[in-house]
């Protein structure tokens, strides 16, 4: 068979369980979805300072009990689901930068999870920057509205992620 003769890729769409789900008759319109989301965002934003503190105050109580002699399991997870939990729902709630800053910590003990060589002290800024961006006027702000810190977090990551583990 030549070059020529060969037939065409046959292109098909898969229908997922979770398309059939969102198509099926009785759902909530997209408009009225949307509405009701927002709604519950507005109703949460209040109390969200509070839970943002509360995490901040958890995530510096794991750190604490972090130290290099001790085994990383014994911290790291629940220092990441802190860390993960204030990054996955910062940007929703107006907090964008505390998205990026936990983002970059989440970098952080992913890399030390993965090997990198544990560093307390760029744990401890990212734990600053964090109540940093809590407080006003620096919650509502983007982190392109303050450079100096975003690209100071980011070497401070790539110093870490690039760091090989000592045994």
């Amino acid at each position: 068979m030549s070059e020529n003769d060969k037939p065409e890729a046959r292109i098909f769409t898969v229908e997922t369980r979770f398309q059939k789900l969102a198509r099926r008759a009785g759902g909530v319109p997209r408009d009225q979805a949307i509405e009701q989301a927002t709604a519950q965002i507005e109703q949460a934003k209040p109390t969200f300072d509070d839970w943002v503190g509360r995490e901040i105050d958890k995530l510096s109580d794991v750190i604490k009990t972090a130290r290099p002699d001790l085994p990383v399991d014994d911290w790291i997870d629940l220092a990441s689901t802190h860390s993960r939990q204030m990054r996955d729902v910062g940007t929703t709630m107006g907090f964008e930068l505390l998205t990026y800053v936990a983002d970059s910590l989440c970098e952080i003990l992913d890399a030390i999870a993965a090997g990198a060589e544990f560093n307390m002290e760029s744990i401890t800024c990212h734990i600053d920057a964090l109540y940093l961006a809590r407080q006003r006027p620096y919650c509502d702000m983007r982190p392109d509205q303050v450079p100096e810190l975003t690209s100071g977090l980011r070497r401070v990551v790539e110093r870490v992620s690039t760091s090989p583990h000592e045994p």
